[in-house]
């Protein structure tokens, strides 16, 4: 089985939820930008949550399959679809052979997430089958889909998970079929108002003076054209310390918001650095960030301070939702 780019869109590639263990040589963690987005899609279609998807970038590709596959989308809406027949997004999607999909206007989001039953088959590095482009490894031959490009799929059972699909598809000559059970989107955030964005206090949050600190909570921040998976340039209020802060470079993650010496923060996304020299005003709770990695260049940002414990709080429901996710998903597989 395989998948065939007839078009590549904007910025395609293969991510995980990331390469873990190497930060201390100098590897970035790298994969998903939107996590729930993710793990969503892949449950849907019955790989492990932790199997590649296809992250794609404000315009998608254009792909054809070989084989009946079994595939998921999931995040933002880059209207999917077969010939002039949209697919239904947040649940499983069963393709029939030799099926093209495309991809047009975005209508929201950013990125959208592909999920193919049986994982795509690439050899991992370091553990990880994410793309690391500045890198120049792991994913598809290290780099972005291009035209042509043939992706192998791991072996798999399109139809084994959902045994109605199939019946319905072999009912009729559509495309493909689909149940009407469907996901509750959670990530993608409304473009047209600035979104807050929960934070916690960074290990430099003291050495900037009240003013400082109330301006970035009380100001609405822009994201910049210059913004991208390696971090978020932000426009706004201008932020600076009590004083000069010379500081030895420390660790750094995916959401860590640090202020270089311009004033203007930057938050780190997941193709961050293993470590920086600037202050670092606030992190961002790991349960915003798949929103915040749904936000284009030109939306606004607002930050809410909240506790070390509330964000826990916030992870832990998080994961709460997602052994929802699980159950339902399974419950609709044992209806088919």
């Amino acid at each position: 089985m395989s998948v065939h780019v007839i078009k590549p869109g904007a910025l395609s590639t293969l991510q995980d939820l990331g390469r873990f263990g190497y930060q201390r040589y100098g590897v970035i963690v790298d994969g998903v930008m939107d996590e729930w987005s993710h793990r969503a899609a892949n449950i849907l279609v019955g790989n492990p949550e932790s199997e590649a998807t296809l992250e794609m970038t404000l315009v998608g590709p254009t792909l054809r399959f070989d084989d009946t596959t079994l595939i998921a989308i999931c995040g933002a809406d880059l209207s999917p679809r077969i010939g002039e027949r949209e697919v239904p997004m947040d649940r499983p999607v069963l393709l029939r052979a030799d099926t093209q999909l495309e991809f047009g206007r975005r209508r929201t989001g950013c990125r959208a997430y592909l999920a193919i039953n049986g994982g795509y088959d690439v050899a991992p590095v370091m553990e990880s089958k994410s793309t690391y482009l500045r890198g120049g490894f792991g994913g598809f031959q290290g780099r972005a889909l291009r035209k042509d490009d043939t992706i192998a799929i791991g072996r798999s059972d399109a139809t084994n998970p959902y045994r109605s699909l199939l019946r319905m598809l072999s009912a009729n000559d559509d495309p493909f079929c689909a149940p009407p059970f469907a996901l509750r989107p959670r990530s993608v955030p409304d473009a047209t108002a600035a979104q807050s964005v929960r934070v916690v206090s960074g290990p430099q949050w003291q050495r900037f003076p009240d003013a400082a600190q109330r301006e970035f909570l009380d100001s609405e921040f822009a994201i910049t054209p210059s913004s991208d998976r390696m971090g978020y340039r932000l426009q706004g209020a201008k932020l600076a310390p009590r004083e000069a802060i010379e500081m030895i470079s420390e660790g750094v993650s995916f959401g860590t918001i640090q202020v270089p010496p311009d004033g203007n923060p930057i938050i780190l996304m997941a193709d961050c650095q293993t470590t920086g020299g600037y202050p670092k005003i606030a992190q961002v709770a790991s349960v915003d960030l798949p929103r915040l990695a749904q936000m284009m260049p030109g939306q606004t940002v607002r930050f809410e301070l909240i506790s070390l414990d509330e964000a826990q709080r916030l992870y832990l429901a998080r994961q709460h939702d997602f052994a929802q996710v699980l159950q339902s998903v399974s419950q609709l597989q044992q209806e088919s």
